[in-house]
């Protein structure tokens, strides 16, 4: 089995800095792309960053400047280092990542249980 926990997650003002970290624990081989997600209330879910296994990075247009996407592939964690957060950055977080899991051909994905984000104005 495979799993993602986020941490970090809690309640900031606008202007303020938090930092989510997501760990990848259970029967992996593996792992390429690792990925933030978000989801605010009433609204579809978005890609907010992602990470290629050999370092590749994109960001949404909305916290591109503000966040930084990182991972530690030995330790299988990657990192969301958020600054300058404001109102709308509001939003239930999810780790999601692409696995091979030990003994597997394929790629699955697997997401965490996610963490919430409140910015306060």
């Amino acid at each position: 089995q495979v799993q993602l926990v986020e941490s970090g997650g809690g309640l900031v003002q606008a202007g303020g800095s938090l930092r989510l970290s997501c760990a990848a624990s259970g029967s992996i081989f593996s792992i390429n792309r690792m990925a933030w997600y978000r989801q605010a209330p009433e609204k579809q879910r978005e890609l907010v960053s992602d990470i290629t296994s050999g370092g590749s990075k994109r960001y949404a247009d909305s916290v591109r400047g503000r966040f930084t996407i990182s991972r530690d592939n030995a330790k299988k964690l990657v990192y969301l280092q958020m600054n300058s957060l404001k109102p709308e950055d509001t939003a239930v977080y999810y780790c999601a990542a692409q696995i091979r899991v030990r003994g597997g051909d394929y790629l699955g994905d697997y997401w965490g249980q996610g963490t919430q984000v409140t910015v306060s104005s």
